[in-house]
């Protein structure tokens, strides 16, 4: 893969889930070149490198959710290998997915040794930084809005009262109701 279409592939496979930013067993699976159930085998070796903080399972209201976000393949439409490389990334798995955190992700570099699974780790630990790094810009430029609203509030009220009054048709004399008395 090259390194751009890496990178953005990383990025497509980070959720939002629980207010936490996520990668599923499935998606990082995939990434590392193992098979699904091969990476939770890693990870049930070495439970006590993973708590709750750093992996957990996904409700079944929170995978359908996340399966209905995608477009499913007809299945009569795609080829035999297709159908293969859907199966061993974990796509029609019976099994609810595990979701990891950021530090479950980091974690995971001490449990995979392939040379593969720590140039990915290290791409995918770069890509977090950059979504936290852009979270954080996002926060920063909502304060200033904020600010900036706050101060010339007053000063753009008073404009747009002006423009109103310059803007509105002029009053009409009123008509008086009832009949008027000749003298």
């Amino acid at each position: 893969m090259k390194e751009l279409s890496i990178s953005q592939t990383i990025e497509e496979k980070i959720y939002f889930i629980r207010g936490q930013k996520v990668m599923l067993d499935r998606d990082l699976a995939w990434l590392y070149g193992v098979q699904t159930y091969r990476l939770n085998e890693a990870v049930k070796r070495n439970k006590k490198r993973f708590p709750e903080d750093f992996m957990f399972k996904l409700t079944k209201e929170e995978d359908n959710l996340l399966k209905s976000q995608f477009v499913t393949p007809n299945i009569k439409d795609t080829s035999l290998t297709s159908q293969i490389a859907m199966l061993k990334r974990g796509q029609h798995s019976k099994y609810l997915p595990y979701a990891f955190t950021e530090q479950g992700v980091a974690m995971l570099s001490s449990v995979l040794n392939s040379d593969r699974a720590i140039q990915v780790n290290i791409e995918i630990m770069r890509i977090f930084i950059k979504i936290r790094n852009m979270l954080s810009e996002h926060k920063d430029l909502l304060k200033k809005i904020d600010a900036m609203e706050k101060n010339y509030d007053r000063q753009f009220r008073i404009v747009f009262d002006i423009i109103r009054e310059l803007n509105a048709p002029p009053a009409k004399p009123k008509k008086q109701i009832g009949f008027k008395l000749e003298e």
